[in-house]
């Protein structure tokens, strides 16, 4: 059970005091982990964009959905129930459906591995998905010269120790279900976890639900009235 709202800072990537910037990163990454980011450099319509290919396809019947069921490279549909992320939940999977896409940039290892929806049922989809992974890994290069900044590193570490050369940068969409079953009374869309990698960049179409863990107890976070980002620091990044 969630008590209270969970108040994250907001770090304007466009502040031209970085330093200001690195410092409120790190305390919210001590304190919570979570933190949004405004003026991020990714464009509200192509956002919306993004959200509207992504509503069209999970609205598909799950036989044409399945058609594109996630491959051996992690990449494309998983159903309801396929995934769960808390271990120990005596449920048989979350109830999210999600979409993986991978970056498709020249020398990445997963170039081959991306599924698409046919062209002619989705003719806008695989450039606006590749746009966006593309312009989200610019903000999140950003976000990473202020965190290293935030452990007194250079602006420039993570790129001059190579972490930029191949990134497993991920795209994945994400639905869930307003209604559930009696039997599903309980679960969750996405169950108990921590992300791995380093940062998970999270839009929300503005719907409520979403919840993080703060002093041993579940808070709901705060929905914010202008287009932000929701930061993750993961696993990979809690280790610096």
């Amino acid at each position: 059970m969630a008590a209270g709202n969970l108040h994250l800072p907001v770090v304007d990537l466009a502040s031209t005091n970085l330093r200001a910037s690195a410092e409120s990163i790190r305390k919210a990454c001590v304190e919570s982990g979570f933190f949004y980011v405004s003026n991020h450099g990714i464009d509200d319509g192509l956002l919306e964009r993004v959200f509207a290919e992504s509503k069209k396809f999970f609205e598909l019947p799950l036989e044409e959905k399945m058609a594109l069921q996630r491959n051996s490279g992690h990449r494309g549909y998983t159903p309801p129930y396929a995934e769960k992320l808390d271990a120990s939940s005596k449920f048989e999977g979350d109830l999210k459906e999600s979409f993986y896409i991978g970056a498709t940039g020249n020398g990445n290892l997963q170039n081959d591995a991306n599924q698409w929806p046919s062209e002619e049922q989705f003719p806008a989809w695989k450039d606006t998905m590749k746009l966006y992974l593309a312009t989200a890994l610019v903000t999140c290069k950003r976000i990473l010269s202020l965190i290293s900044l935030s452990l007194d590193l250079d602006a420039e570490f993570f790129q001059n120790i190579g972490a930029f050369n191949c990134p497993s940068d991920v795209l994945r969409l994400l639905h869930y279900p307003g209604e559930v079953n009696e039997c599903d009374n309980g679960n969750y869309g996405a169950s108990a976890h921590s992300d791995y990698g380093m940062l998970t960049l999270l839009a929300t179409d503005g719907t409520p639900g979403l919840q993080g863990s703060y002093c041993e107890h579940w808070r709901f976070v705060r929905k914010m009235d202008e287009l932000c980002f929701q930061i993750y620091t993961a696993s990979c990044c809690c280790s610096w």
